[in-house]
C-alpha cells in the first residue's frame, strides 16, 4: 500500500498540479488530526503553523484530498461538511447526537450483512452505502434529566 503522501503526489500529477508548500502542510496536519474536521476547522489548526494559508486554500486542498480518495466528505445534517481519513481506513457508519453534534464512527458486521443481504433481495449489488444514525447521546440526555 502506497504511503498518503505518494498517493497525493500522484493524484496532484496527474491533474498537472504541483505539490506546494501549502498543500503539504494542510496533508500533513489532516493526517495526523483525528476525527470529522471541516474545513474551517482545519483552517484554524494550519493558521497556528503558517499565518499566510488562507481559508480557501484548505477548503481548495481537502476537495483535492478527497478526489485523489485519501478524505471522504461526510455529512451529518447540520450544514457542514466534515471531512475523515478514508485512505487505509476501513468502511464505518456513523452515530451522531442531534443536540451536542458528538459523530462516533461504528462498525457492527450483522449490520452490514443485512446491507448486503436487503440489496441483493432487491436485485442490487452495493458498490457503496453510508449510514447515519441520529439520537442523543448519553451526556445531553443526562443534561436533559433522561436516562
Amino acid at each position: 500500500m502506497k504511503e498518503p503522501l505518494e498517493v497525493f503526489s500522484d493524484y496532484l500529477s496527474r491533474k498537472n498540479l504541483k505539490m506546494t508548500p501549502q498543500r503539504r502542510l494542510i496533508l500533513d496536519i489532516f493526517l495526523r488530526e483525528k476525527g470529522h474536521l471541516a474545513s474551517e476547522d482545519l483552517y484554524t489548526i494550519v493558521k497556528r503553523f503558517d499565518k499566510s494559508i488562507g481559508q480557501a486554500t484548505v477548503y481548495r486542498t481537502l476537495k483535492l484530498l478527497s478526489e485523489s480518495g485519501l478524505a471522504k466528505e461526510v455529512k451529518f445534517g447540520d450544514g457542514v461538511t466534515r471531512y475523515e481519513q478514508k485512505y487505509g481506513n476501513s468502511h464505518h457508519d456513523h452515530i451522531i447526537c442531534e443536540e451536542c453534534g458528538k459523530a462516533l464512527s461504528v462498525v457492527d458486521e450483522k449490520i452490514e450483512e443485512l446491507q448486503e443481504r436487503l440489496a441483493e433481495e432487491h436485485g442490487f449489488v452495493l458498490t457503496g452505502h453510508e449510514m447515519y444514525l441520529y439520537g442523543l447521546c448519553a451526556d445531553c440526555r443526562r443534561k436533559k434529566g433522561g436516562h
